[in-house]
């Protein structure tokens, strides 16, 4: 069995920056051990599988080890696949995703705006292996799916170096840190060592919980995030009440064959 793979940098304009997703095109889904096998070989923070049924396409995702509920930046990535190797004609498509929501995606030049469902993170109860595992006391503290640990400025997020060890046994699949931004409205980074991802390059979904965070602490509804880890990369964010819009660009780096015995 032969299975179609691409591999796209996502949210960025040229190769080697951004955050690297594959993408896998399936006639009909795989046995999910097989899909977690895949995504294990992949090695890359998520693997994105997608399926065409109509008009709409149902996708999943999986990171060496687990499968996720919500992703950003594969999705970007097989939107990107779809538009330039399937559907060249069209501008926009919907995935259905397992939990039932509706992830629409449109490209505008060459961004392309994810409409994601707005999480906004909660105050939670602050301990002390929270503080342990980050290094750094933050100055507020909060949740939804992820942790959300915010500092004062930008150069604490840069130096950071948190205890992966310790966020490995926090109730979370990761742990994102975010400050004001210098040059741009808001900066973050993310660890998910549970999830098999020491440091994810760019996280569509956690923006899903940062954009209604920041735009009322900034009271603005359209933003510029940057996550500055070692690759980095660029989100166009924007309030949109109970949805989010996020954008970025990608590129694909490689088109190749998955051989199954």
């Amino acid at each position: 069995m032969k299975i179609p793979i691409y591999q796209v940098d996502a949210f960025a304009s040229k190769i080697f920056k951004g955050n690297p997703a594959a993408v896998c095109p399936l006639k009909e889904w795989l046995p999910d051990q097989i899909m977690q096998n895949i995504a294990m070989e992949n090695n890359l923070s998520e693997t994105a599988f997608f399926i065409e049924e109509g008009d709409k396409f149902y996708i999943r995702w999986f990171t060496p080890n687990a499968e996720l509920d919500l992703a950003g930046h594969p999705t970007l990535a097989t939107a990107h696949v779809l538009i330039n190797e399937y559907k060249t004609n069209i501008r926009s498509l919907s995935f259905k995703t397992k939990i039932g929501d509706i992830l629409n995606v449109s490209i505008n030049k060459n961004l392309y705006l994810m409409d994601f469902p707005s999480r906004p993170p909660k105050t939670v109860k602050v301990t002390s292996d929270i503080f342990e595992a980050l290094g750094k006391t933050p100055v507020e503290i909060l949740a939804h799916r992820d942790l959300i640990a915010v500092f004062e400025n930008q150069n604490e997020i840069k130096s950071m170096k948190p205890d992966l060890e310790k966020l490995k046994k926090l109730n979370y699949p990761s742990v994102v840190i975010t400050a004001k931004g210098n040059e741009s409205d808001f900066v973050s980074r993310n660890f998910a060592p549970k999830l098999g991802i020491p440091e994810d390059p760019v996280t569509g979904s956690s923006h899903c919980e940062l954009i209604p965070y920041w735009s009322k602490k900034l009271n603005k509804k359209e933003m510029i995030a940057l996550q500055i880890s070692e690759r980095g990369g660029k989100i166009h964010c924007t309030d949109m009440n109970d949805r989010v819009l996020i954008g970025g660009e990608a590129i694909t780096f490689f088109r190749g064959e998955i051989e199954l015995a």
